[in-house]
């Protein structure tokens, strides 16, 4: 922590220091109490606790509803342990239940859901003030309970409509207010609604039996009154079982079900979120909202079975379906009731406005959307445009006829954010990350798994279609601002994703076990070594392609060494990862100081990867003098860009000056020897900036062949061509064929026809293939011509190509005559118009349909660190430049493990 890290937030009302906060004096703000305990119970009673009971007990019995209120409870204890644990473990900012998940998640899911969390706010809003006004109609309407035969406020959807506006512009206004006005006054409300619940409880035991009238609204029963018994064992009795009806208050009378009951019913505890979504305007909230929240699900849990058990006992099943207000007339002065009615729904919808916009304003503030959601900013501390969107899509969903339809839309949405609550409470425990220690313990990976299960079996459960069309909408989100969003690229946020992945690689790399390997399950590892990726563009894409779902590594070597005023690779690396970004290929980027190139590139070859992870194959560019193509700037070319030229005139991975080679023969040589010393595969690529990848990709009839040449361009007259080198560069050809994009491409095979005896073992260097191909290709081996044989051998391998015999090869026969001991020495007697006729012989064959051709690499001299090794160097790379000049992309094959096998 420094403290020059340290930034003022005037609209939050603290200063933070580093990553902790200090409250700024003269800004107040609310304790537990008032801002987490009374919103939370106002929110959740809304329109359930006065308005709602009747149509539960009354349709799904009395043990029904107690089993769904368990269920429902279960749910969101699950849910809050996890909540608690989440905003226990650091500072909680504004936004609340989305300020969590975004911030545990990362920006893609933590969008998404809190978009979703969002419109679930102005959903619940929309469903409150519905009921409100609902409450308004069934007390001052006509012939409403409250003013009996005097004529009332009119009734119908255009008045609804109207009741509904209005009560939304009230709430507008309290909002714009201020939602610290509202936490201050929500202490006042929620004593008045305890006085109208006791008066409810109250009336239950000193209420006479008689008949209720049924409300003017019920127009789908011709009785007019029905029975309140009072306390009961019959009424208790019958009522304790389901016995489903009609919803009178929708259009059609529509039939209800337990879904739809569970629906109506989880309403009542969506409201548990009311105390997060005002973290900005609590003076602790990592205390406040644990502490604040349990202690109302315990009170409105409490208040929900005993009014739930009272009904049972004192009303009638039919009063119970055809009057959901029927607290009203039981009431001993029923305006209690009206005014609880009233302000619990009032409250609750004034509360998830508020909350709504708070988390509107967190999505903006954390970019999400880029400058879409910019004017929900406010720098005053009220976000006003924020609350005039919120209100606005209010508006739009008061609009709905049915309370109970707007209910079911809302249960699904805000499980879906309580699903995404344990999921990250879930992923933050099962990623055991050393930060992650709250001060809340009453939680683990069980709760939150089972609350995670709990709320994606009700949801599908209950309501598949609304259910698939919010995981389609979170879905689709995820994705859209994974690809779009301004915030997904930004490295300040901490995503969960990348501890389990940590997490679970690190437990899976230990399962790798080296000592297990096995040529049937062989796949490409690469260590491309590259001095500048301005010129070696296309062979890295190149690269990508062949790697077949294995390991590719980019590795760059810079001559330095430490000098104890930081790392000086760590400012390049970024650009290295950029540039990964860039090509869109999926590699890893590892960077060598040391004292010379051919120093880092054994480090890089012995140390790059992670336990059985590692590269066995080490490529490189071609060491020559041709002219260095900038494919940067290239304004033809397909990676060009200007994400590595600076502003100060500064070139990332400037390219070498001139067409002198940036290593000396001799290193270059030793850095190839060395490769193959650690037991390395080696490839060197030469002319892959000829290579066109969208010449390649969208199938140009110009290219049609995977060139393969099994000769050993040192050792002609050998008549063997099944060897492990040959067998290596023939299985990478096979590789890179399969890659998406060169499927359309033939793969050809060329061997040189040298009658001879055959042999009858087949092998490299001291080193036999396995035990399954050497049976099957010695049995290759036996008198047959070379065609029929390389015929086979593809038919063993299930590789389809086609075989050519090269009959005009010509002969080196002084080459064979050289010994052991002067092997070095020819290198310089190879003679040059051999050479020669063996670059026009492949040049001939491949013409410019072959996209990239496959060759043997000889092997390279044996180094003795006298004067002489220069001049060796200069030979060797001399044949290998003149028996490959000018041809198509090719790469130079040494390989020293077998790859391929016949055994199944």
């Amino acid at each position: 922590m420094h403290l020059c890290d340290m930034g003022e937030k005037c609209s939050r009302g603290y200063v933070e220091f580093g990553e902790f906060r200090t409250e700024r004096p003269g800004i107040k703000k609310v304790g537990t109490f008032a801002g987490v305990f009374c919103p939370v119970v106002l929110s959740m009673f809304s329109a359930l606790v006065f308005i709602r009971m009747g149509y539960l007990v009354g349709n799904a019995g009395l043990l029904v509803t107690l089993g769904q209120f368990g269920l429902a409870y279960l749910i969101v204890i699950f849910t809050v342990t996890s909540i608690c644990a989440i905003s226990t473990n650091g500072a909680v900012e504004g936004g609340g239940v989305y300020f969590m998940i975004s911030r545990t998640l990362g920006p893609e899911f933590g969008g998404a859901v809190g978009t979703l969390f969002f419109f679930a706010n102005v959903v619940s809003s929309a469903l409150c003030i519905s009921a409100c006004t609902e409450a308004l109609v069934e007390n001052f309407g006509q012939n409403g309970y409250l003013v009996g035969s005097n004529p009332g406020i009119p009734d119908g959807w255009w008045y609804r409509f109207l009741y509904r506006s209005m009560l939304n512009a009230i709430g507008l206004g309290v909002s714009l207010a201020g939602a610290s006005l509202f936490a201050r006054t929500s202490l006042a409300i929620w004593v008045s609604m305890v006085i109208c619940l006791g008066s409810a409880f109250l009336s239950f035991f000193v209420t006479s039996p008689g008949m209720i009238e049924k409300p003017d609204t019920n127009h789908i029963v011709n009785v007019s009154s029905f029975h309140y018994t009072g306390l009961n064992s019959t009424t208790l009795y019958d009522n304790l079982y389901p016995q489903y009806g009609r919803d009178y208050t929708t259009a059609e009378g529509q039939m209800v079900d337990f879904a739809s009951v569970f629906g109506v019913l989880f309403t009542g505890v969506t409201g548990v979120m009311a105390g997060a979504n005002m973290s900005g305007e609590l003076k602790n909230p990592s205390r406040s909202i644990p502490f604040g929240t349990l202690a109302a699900l315990l009170f409105t849990l409490v208040s929900y079975i005993a009014l739930s058990v009272l009904t049972a006992a004192t009303c009638s099943r039919a009063l119970l379906v055809n009057n959901y207000v029927y607290l009203l007339p039981i009431n001993v002065w029923p305006p209690f009731i009206a005014v609880g009615m009233l302000m619990a729904t009032f409250s609750a919808g004034l509360s998830n406005l508020i909350g709504a916009s708070r988390v509107l304003e967190a999505l903006a503030k954390d970019n999400i959307y880029g400058f879409l959601l910019s004017p929900m900013v406010s720098r005053s501390g009220n976000p006003v445009v924020a609350v005039l969107t919120s209100w606005l899509l209010v508006q739009v969903g008061i609009m709905a006829d049915s309370l109970n339809a707007i209910a079911q839309v809302n249960s699904v949405l805000f499980m879906t954010s309580y699903f995404a609550i344990n999921l990250a409470c879930l992923g933050l425990d099962l990623a055991s990350a050393p930060n992650f220690r709250p001060s809340f313990k009453h939680f683990s990976w069980v709760t939150s798994l089972a609350g995670l299960l709990g709320c994606a079996a009700l949801m599908f459960g209950l309501r598949a279609l609304y259910s698939l069309g919010a995981a389609l909408a979170c879905g689709s989100l995820v994705v859209a601002l994974h690809l779009l969003s301004p915030a997904a690229a930004d490295p300040k946020w901490g995503s969960l994703s990348q501890a389990l992945i940590f997490h679970q690689v690190r437990k899976y790399l230990l399962l790798l076990d080296p000592r297990r390997e096995h040529v049937k399950f062989w796949r490409p590892q690469m260590l491309l070594l590259i001095a500048s990726p301005r010129h070696s563009a296309p062979l890295i894409d190149f690269v990508n392609d062949q790697k077949k779902g294995g390991l590719f590594v980019v590795g760059h070597v810079r001559v330095g060494e430490l000098d104890g005023s930081g790392d000086p690779l760590a400012a390049e690396h970024k650009y290295w990862l950029k540039l990964i970004d860039h090509l869109k290929v999926k590699a890893f980027v590892e960077l060598s100081l040391s004292s010379s190139v051919r120093s880092g590139a054994a480090q890089l070859a012995r140390l790059a990867g992670l336990g059985a992870m590692k590269p066995d194959t080490v490529l490189l560019g071609f060491r020559d003098t041709a002219t260095p193509t900038d494919f940067f700037r290239d304004p033809l070319s397909p990676y060009k860009t200007d994400l590595f030229d600076l502003e100060t005139g500064e070139t990332i991975f400037p390219l070498r000056s001139g067409a002198a080679p940036r290593l000396s023969a001799s290193e270059y040589v030793r850095i190839v020897s060395d490769a193959l010393c650690v037991n390395k595969n080696v490839c060197l690529c030469r002319h892959f900036h000829q290579l066109d990848m969208a010449k390649v990709e969208r199938k140009s009839p110009s290219l049609q062949y995977i060139d393969v040449w099994l000769v050993e361009v040192l050792s002609p007259n050998c008549e063997e061509p099944f060897t492990v080198r040959g067998l290596f560069a023939l299985q990478l050809a096979a590789v890179v064929r399969s890659a998406r994009g060169w499927q359309h491409l033939r793969l050809r095979l060329h061997a040189v026809h040298a009658p001879a005896q055959h042999p009858t073992t087949i092998h490299e260097a001291g080193r036999t293939v396995t035990v399954g191909e050497q049976s099957a290709l010695e049995a290759l081996a036996v008198g047959r011509p070379l065609e029929e044989r390389l015929d086979k051998l593809l038919k063993l391998l299930r590789i389809n190509a086609t075989t050519h015999i090269v009959t005009e090869w010509p002969k080196l026969d002084e080459y064979s005559r050289f010994s052991n001991d002067d092997e070095n020495s020819m290198y310089q007697r190879v003679p040059l118009g051999y050479l020669q006729i063996v670059n026009n012989i492949i040049k001939r064959r491949s013409s410019e349909a072959t996209a990239v051709t496959f060759v043997q690499l000889p092997a390279p001299p044996k180094l003795t660190n006298t004067a002489a090794d220069d001049s060796v160097c200069e030979h060797y790379l001399k044949v290998l430049d003149e028996f490959t000049k000018d041809l198509p992309p090719t790469i130079l094959v040494r390989g020293l493990k077998s790859v391929t096998s016949t055994a199944l």
